[in-house]
């Protein structure tokens, strides 16, 4: 997470996003930078809401805009099943080694998942919260352009990211069951993916539980 109290802008970090890369570009011009440890660096709005917000809008003013980034369901799914399959975590309940990209979206789609298939939703990290809390902009992960178009004018300043922190690329493919199962059960990511416009525009719901 990331705030520009100058800029009364707050960047939420949601993980598999670039976060690595924008706190790179954005670091000469940001006020605040969490880095750690996870739960704070990527702390959902339900935890912004609760915990940082309060603070912020206290010293900075309540008329804050709060931008994140999501990524395609499929390929953020993608990006934590290639870094889960890192040597380090070799033997590991959280690694991916030795198995199927349809093997971990049929473990994450499960009520009880392994701790190599618990990696949350975007949905949920952005939910919108009672008392009105939310994202007031979020940008798509492959449209990078307009992220930086937003940022250089609110921050009146050019912004040069550098793709940093990236997993091994590595062929995804899905069966036609296994797809389908993770677009019903996950169908809050895949409509707020959906609704995401150019301008950072997008739909958000209160409670975007998934159905399983």
């Amino acid at each position: 997470m990331m705030v520009f109290s100058s800029h009364k802008l707050v960047f939420l970090s949601v993980p598999k996003t670039g976060t690595t890369a924008w706190q790179a570009a954005l670091a000469p011009h940001a006020s605040m930078i969490v880095r750690g440890p996870p739960e704070l660096k990527h702390a959902p709005v339900f935890r912004y809401n609760r915990f940082f917000r309060p603070a912020i809008e206290k010293f900075i003013g309540a008329d804050l805009h709060v931008i994140a980034v999501m990524r395609d369901p499929v390929d953020w799914l993608g990006s934590w099943y290639r870094y889960r399959r890192r040597p380090v975590l070799s033997g590991k309940p959280t690694s991916t080694e030795g198995m199927s990209f349809d093997d971990f979206v049929r473990a994450y789609v499960q009520r009880d998942q392994p701790p190599f298939a618990n990696v949350g939703s975007q949905s949920k990290f952005l939910e919108r919260q009672r008392n009105g809390t939310a994202a007031t902009h979020v940008f798509r992960y492959d449209d990078p352009a307009a992220l930086t178009s937003y940022l250089e004018t609110r921050l009146g300043a050019r912004v040069a990211t550098e793709w940093l922190n990236a997993s091994p690329p590595e062929p995804l493919s899905l069966s036609h069951d296994t797809d389908d199962i993770l677009r019903r059960t996950y169908a809050p990511d895949f409509r707020l993916y959906a609704s995401i416009g150019v301008d950072g525009s997008y739909v958000a719901e209160e409670h975007p539980s998934p159905i399983n």
